[in-house]
């Protein structure tokens, strides 16, 4: 595998720039791609095999994409998930002015004004959606300290949010 590696790289790095267009990513991606080979090399019968590693590389880069896409779409959904449950069912619109990005942005910015503890658990919680005996292995917290960490910071970030206007 090492003579296809050297004499690839190139390839697989270049179709990760085209469509990523990031240095880390792309070189991310060309181990991604060298990993996937082993197993399928062993699968298929390949003819042209450059043909068939710029498709494959333009194949995990496309995953790559659609599976972020889908992480920030979710991020978002998780953000509004979360202020509609801090301000107990959905959050007024006077409370918080502005679109829905300046509304993720004010939670955002709640999140990170919590103690070190308290935003560990909310991100844990909230925005992986970890469960609390998840986040009570992750942290090493006990499952008191995190439900705690978490009311907390909820009633945190609701105070955070309400006096967001007048800031």
């Amino acid at each position: 595998m090492g003579p296809l590696f050297e004499r690839y790289t190139h390839l697989v790095f270049s179709v990760g720039m085209k469509y990523l267009g990031n240095d880390a990513e792309a070189q991310d991606m060309v181990m991604t791609v060298f990993e996937k080979l082993f197993e399928e090399l062993k699968r298929q019968q390949i003819n042209s095999f450059k043909s068939w590693l710029y498709m494959v590389a333009k194949n995990q880069c496309l995953m790559h994409l659609r599976h972020e896409k889908s992480i920030n779409r979710n991020r978002q959904e998780i953000l509004a998930d979360l202020r509609a449950e801090v301000m107990e069912n959905e959050i007024p619109g006077h409370l918080v002015p502005g679109n829905g990005e300046d509304k993720a942005a004010q939670l955002e910015n709640a999140i990170q004004a919590l103690n070190a503890a308290q935003k560990l658990c909310v991100e844990l919680f909230y925005l992986q959606e970890k469960s609390y005996k998840e986040v009570a292995e992750t942290t090493g917290f006990s499952m008191n300290e995190v439900k705690s960490h978490i009311q907390n910071g909820k009633r945190k970030i609701k105070i955070f949010l309400e006096k967001a206007p007048d800031q």
